[in-house]
């Protein structure tokens, strides 16, 4: 474990000093609510102009003293404050995030404040794809063996929400986007994970080094006492841990890596220890797909770095259960099995689902445009999708890429319920139905979670 003085001491940083927090949703909402909890002061900000002041002030009646502006941010806003704290979905290169530091303010996201308030030993992950299935099942493996865990961050639990229930012992299991990572100083993590680096957030990060440098910034202020765990398969974070400021330790699910993780035999081994352990056949695992195995390898090192004995591991690798959204099976009709991979908000992502299915598909995609480009994931359809439905912004997008490739099996349509119809409607006894989007949901849905709780709940109204 870590050094626990060191961890201990976070608590009293920035005592006194006043806070900016910026962005109105769940994010700012939960660092208003620390700042409170733990007596300090804090004043809200929202680009919004038509942001409901007298409703958000309804819904938090413990704000009275919170001064909110909406729009524009005013010269008075500044006075006392030091830091800002912005929520992750706000542009670090925003002209009010410049005018910000134009008046001397640290910049910081919502991870690095609570880091500063809590206490414990943080677990932080990171990565394109995998990083919420990697961060629950590590935080079941820590749950198997530590008293005090706190699985939080990009997963759907604020940080800052959980941060000041946190003690000396506690364990702390975040997941961590590239946009928190933008707006980190001091947060230290025992041990990293960096799981994959595919393009993403381009349309935010400006260019794929952008990208790339935000993730690897997770290991920022680790030093040789730490461990930072690396996907030998990736280019990117196999040269990153020739060069990394920790131990790194490699996992692979296409060869043997001395001294890291990997899969041999239809098994998951681990030389963690510098001994070769089995850990467990990858056929008592409830997850599908060889992405799943790498995220399994992954949280076997997390946990190893933290002391968890092997079989605590073994106990939590066996009862863990697919992560809402992600490759999840939802039900079987007339012999066709539905599956939501809703999470799947990316190309890659969304190829390791096409990847995952034993059977003929028939796809549900399109959404959003982050900017990503589509021609990978449609190489990938060759022998396993037999039918493309497409919805949303990029469907126009998505069939021209079809066309290059010589896929002309799909077919738009103007609603995601006739989506499902359709695809319904093509798939035979033995096939199954699969939404993987390969894009973000904000053109129809609130969230990836909307769009796949809509999905369940019209799968299962579907006649047999």
């Amino acid at each position: 474990m870590h050094d626990k003085g060191v961890i201990c001491h976070r608590k009293e940083a920035g005592m006194g000093e006043k806070y900016l927090v910026v962005g109105a949703g769940k994010s700012g909402v939960a660092a208003i609510g620390l700042l409170l909890r733990t007596g300090r002061e804090a004043v809200l900000y929202d680009g919004n102009k038509d942001l409901d002041v007298k409703a958000l002030r309804e819904a938090h009646p413990d704000w009275k003293d919170i001064k909110i502006y909406a729009g524009d941010l005013p010269e008075e806003a500044y006075a006392g404050v030091k830091v800002a704290v912005l929520s992750p979905g706000v542009p670090t290169d925003l002209p009010v995030v410049d005018e910000m530091r134009a008046h001397n303010l640290s910049i910081w996201g919502e991870v690095e404040l609570a880091y500063e308030l809590g206490q414990g030993t943080v677990c932080a992950i990171t990565g394109t794809n995998g990083k919420t299935t990697t961060t629950a099942l590590t935080g079941e493996i820590m749950r198997t063996y530590f008293k005090s865990v706190f699985v939080v961050g990009n997963i759907g639990i604020p940080y800052t929400d959980m941060a000041d229930k946190t003690r000396e012992d506690s364990v702390v299991v975040a997941e961590i986007s590239s946009f928190m990572l933008e707006t980190i100083e001091k947060f230290h993590p025992h041990v990293s994970a960096i799981l994959n680096i595919t393009p993403d957030h381009l349309n935010r990060h400006h260019s794929m080094a952008n990208y790339i440098l935000a993730k690897e910034n997770i290991t920022r202020n680790q030093d040789a006492r730490d461990v930072v765990v690396l996907n030998y398969e990736d280019d990117v974070l196999r040269e990153f841990g020739q060069h990394a400021p920790c131990r790194p330790v490699y996992f692979s699910s296409k060869r043997r890596v001395a001294g890291g993780l990997y899969v041999e035999d239809g098994k998951l081994i681990s030389e963690f220890t510098r001994e070769k352990v089995e850990v467990l056949p990858i056929t008592e695992l409830n997850i599908l797909g060889s992405h799943n195995y790498e995220n399994a390898l992954a949280a076997i090192a997390i946990a190893q770095t933290m002391g968890v004995p092997m079989k605590d591991i073994r106990k939590a690798l066996k009862n863990f259960q697919a992560v809402e959204h992600r490759i999840e099976y939802v039900t079987e009709k007339r012999g066709v099995r539905f599956y939501n991979d809703s999470k799947g908000t990316n190309p890659d992502a969304a190829i390791k689902a096409v990847d995952a299915m034993d059977r003929p598909t028939v796809l549900i995609g399109g959404g959003y445009d982050k900017g990503s480009d589509y021609d990978e994931w449609v190489m990938h359809f060759a022998g396993k999708v037999k039918k493309l439905f497409l919805i949303g912004v990029t469907k126009e997008k998505i069939a021209e890429c079809c066309k290059k490739h010589g896929f002309m099996d799909f077919e738009f349509c103007d609603s995601f319920e006739e989506a499902i119809d359709k695809s319904y409607e093509a798939a035979e006894d033995g096939d199954c139905v699969l939404l993987s989007p390969a894009c973000a949901s904000w053109d129809m849905f609130k969230s990836y979670e909307q769009r796949g709780e809509i999905f369940k709940e019209y799968v299962q109204g579907l006649k047999e």
